[in-house]
């Protein structure tokens, strides 16, 4: 059938959906946290919380199309297993071959942006040799712990998870006692212009939960665990992120100025430890999403190279610990060079309108797939299913207008890049056949 790969037999099922929960939190729950708050005050005022209702709105209409298309699957791939089975190879190749390109991109600026925190403890590591082996040591680390096996790795991924969950929430938690509510005041409402950006940095804080779908060859009962996880791990997410918020604005005078909001903020309620406690709790974070990356990155050149859609050998998996070995070693290798050479490969221009644009193809897909009788019927079927894969598709196609002209060229070269290959591949097919 359509929703079938091999990998559901070959790979191990060896994330449960506890695990799934906690890996979709760990990569939505990234950096970006730790500096927010202060821009979307700058942008929005107080009025920054409603942005943050109006992000998550729209981000769950994108997620529902997410849950019922994602409910047909039990393979490898994410976005683009759905769009190569909804709009062909040529498609789902495209998505699945930029979607790679920006998670190598965005591994390697949080590996740098991991190595900047560590500095802090010693400044040495910021630059030079021991900047370098840093790194080393860090990409070795992570790709060892996924080739050995993935259900150690959904277990790792879980801790950092539950420990990066305890650190923020424990900020949250504490700085709701020092909240002053005389700092919440509501000026006049924002421009358009100052809120639809507001809007747009969240809509980018909440994504995530479209990495982590990747590995569903490797979750156990994938079509109704990714769905559930979806709903539940992006609710979890937006109440943490709206507490962040709250107590950013009531406790940190000049909260627009700051360039460290979450550690300001605790040097003002819990004294000089708090700015060294939100340094432990970036470290964390940006070590959990890495290790998230790790996790997902490589099973998309297994997905594509299992539909022969690269070099088969990339789909090749370990004789004892069933895991793309070939392909996490091709994928750490260049995501350790991006980030020891500080060249991020279109880094955030790609991951912006990359995500954005597979985002509207996999809500399209959704009303393609109910009228195939060729795919496996969903598990998960949304109300008004219809009607919201059209609101979610208009607003994809919204936050696309904002791009600038460079965004639009950076992700046409990598497309242009991306139809070589594939004809390449094709042709090499034909030549076998």
């Amino acid at each position: 059938m359509a929703g079938t790969t091999r990998s559901s037999s070959v790979l191990l099922r060896g994330i449960s959906q506890y695990d799934f929960i906690a890996l979709i939190i760990n990569i939505t729950i990234g950096a970006g946290i730790l500096g927010l708050p202060a821009k979307l005050y700058a942008l929005a005022g107080t009025w920054s919380l409603l942005a943050y209702g109006v992000s998550a709105g729209i981000v769950t209409l994108i997620i529902l199309c997410f849950a019922e298309v994602s409910s047909r699957f039990s393979g490898t791939g994410g976005p683009y297993l759905y769009t190569r089975v909804a709009f062909g190879p040529l498609v789902g190749f495209e998505v699945g071959w930029l979607f790679w390109l920006s998670r190598i991109a965005a591994f390697a600026s949080i590996c740098n942006l991991f190595v900047s925190y560590a500095a802090l403890f010693r400044p040495q590591l910021a630059t030079g040799w021991e900047r370098a082996v840093l790194m080393t040591a860090l990409v070795t680390s992570l790709a060892a712990l996924n080739y050995i096996g993935v259900q150690r790795s959904a277990r790792v991924n879980t801790l950092f998870t539950i420990t990066k969950l305890l650190a923020v929430a424990l900020f949250a938690g504490a700085g709701l006692y020092f909240v002053k509510p005389d700092a919440f005041t509501w000026p006049p409402f924002p421009t358009y212009t100052s809120f639809s950006q507001t809007v747009l940095l969240l809509i980018f804080t909440f994504s995530g939960f479209d990495v982590a779908t990747i590995p569903s060859g490797e979750v156990q009962q994938p079509q109704r665990t990714v769905p559930l996880s979806l709903l539940v791990a992006i609710g979890t997410v937006a109440v943490l992120f709206m507490a962040v918020q709250v107590v950013c604005i009531g406790t940190l005078p000049n909260l627009a100025g700051s360039e460290r909001p979450l550690a300001d903020a605790a040097r003002q309620f819990i004294g000089p430890a708090g700015g060294w406690f939100i340094t432990i709790v970036a470290l964390l974070t940006a070590l959990g999403t890495l290790h998230a990356l790790m996790l997902t990155g490589p099973r998309l050149l297994f997905a594509m190279a299992e539909q022969s859609q690269l070099p088969r050998w990339l789909a090749a998996t370990h004789p004892r610990f069933r895991t793309p070995h070939r392909a996490i070693l091709i994928t750490a290798a260049l995501q350790l060079l991006l980030a020891v050479t500080g060249t991020f490969l279109y880094a955030l221009t790609l991951s912006t309108l990359i995500r954005i644009a597979y985002f509207a193809l996999t809500c399209a897909a959704l009303p393609v797939l109910r009228r195939r009788a060729d795919v496996p019927p969903a598990q998960f079927r949304v109300a008004g299913g219809w009607l919201i894969s059209g609101l979610a598709i208009v607003l994809c196609l919204w936050l696309l207008s904002n791009s600038s002209g460079r965004e639009t060229r950076d992700v046409a070269i990598a497309m242009a890049a991306g139809f070589v290959i594939f004809g390449l591949m094709n042709r090499r097919q034909r030549q076998s056949d």
